[in-house]
């Protein structure tokens, strides 16, 4: 009897123990490693307004200049360019920031076909992309317990942040197109709105003693539309208030002078986050 006690027994432990094979598939996706975001530089800023601008520049240009099946496949590409990234599992100055030009064309381009291809008001779609964002912050926040770029070494993380950044381009482009077309305040002004606005939490966070992640994140989905606004200005005809430069000239010089910073990050990984920074 206690023999078929046991070996009963060890059959209910066998159907309840954890095998080693069968750990979860989703694993991966909290397993801590290298930070995968640079460090907060001039350059980080510079870029992030350049490929801002420089999305804002490529959508407009390729919904006037190419065919919808090339505009598709600029969509894709951004998945691609993504999916790169997130395979690094560590930040890569060329991969990043090839992911956030990507992103910020695809952000742009989701935003206008709302407007152009649905007709939804710029009010609606801004209301609506803030919604999103709003929604990836708490869902981020409640997930992982912080918002901040230096504990972005995991996976899911990593996700979350895209995530953000892909809802902060959409709403940005609203916003911005929102400001200069809809309230007539023309691209010029829209910068400089923009660019008031994006001060309020540096001087905050600099001398104010304002909460660091709120500070970022608060000038990170303000440089979207400050460059989107900056892009239209060069770019669209003087009869709409621009200089009359072109989407597409203004689109290229912008994706060379990223080349040549990002190429810049490369060489010297100035900056690279120390790993002693990140927290749990």
């Amino acid at each position: 009897m206690e023999q078929l006690n046991a070996t009963r027994g060890g059959r209910h432990a066998g159907r309840h123990a954890v095998q080693p094979g069968r750990r979860s598939k989703l694993a991966f996706l909290t397993a801590r490693g290298a930070l995968r975001v640079p460090e907060i530089t001039i350059y980080f800023w510079v870029i992030k307004a350049m490929t801002t601008a420089m999305g804002e520049s490529t959508s407009d240009y390729a919904v006037h200049a190419i065919s919808p099946v090339v505009a598709v496949l600029i969509g894709f590409a951004a998945f691609a360019a993504l999916a790169l990234q997130l395979a690094r599992r560590r930040y890569v100055a060329w991969a990043y920031w090839l992911a956030v030009m990507m992103v910020g064309v695809f952000g742009t381009m989701a935003a206008d076909v709302l407007h152009v291809g649905f007709g939804v008001p710029y009010i609606i779609s801004s209301a609506l992309y803030a919604v999103v964002l709003a929604a990836v912050f708490f869902t981020w926040d409640r997930t992982e317990r912080t918002l901040s770029i230096h504990t972005v070494n995991t996976t899911r993380r990593e996700l979350f942040y895209w995530a953000a950044v892909v809802a902060t381009f959409a709403m940005g482009t609203a916003v911005g197109d929102l400001t200069a077309v809809t309230l007539h305040l023309g691209y010029l002004l829209s910068a400089v709105l923009f660019l008031f606005l994006i001060a309020i939490p540096a001087i905050g966070y600099r001398w104010l003693g304002w909460n660091p992640i709120l500070s970022f994140w608060c000038a990170y989905v303000l440089t979207r539309p400050l460059g989107a606004s900056v892009a239209d200005w060069l770019g669209k005809p003087r009869y709409l208030g621009g200089l009359g430069w072109g989407d597409g000239p203004v689109a290229f010089s912008l994706t060379g002078m990223i080349a040549v910073l990002v190429t810049y990050l490369a060489v010297t990984r100035t900056d690279v986050q120390d790993l002693a920074r990140a927290t749990t």
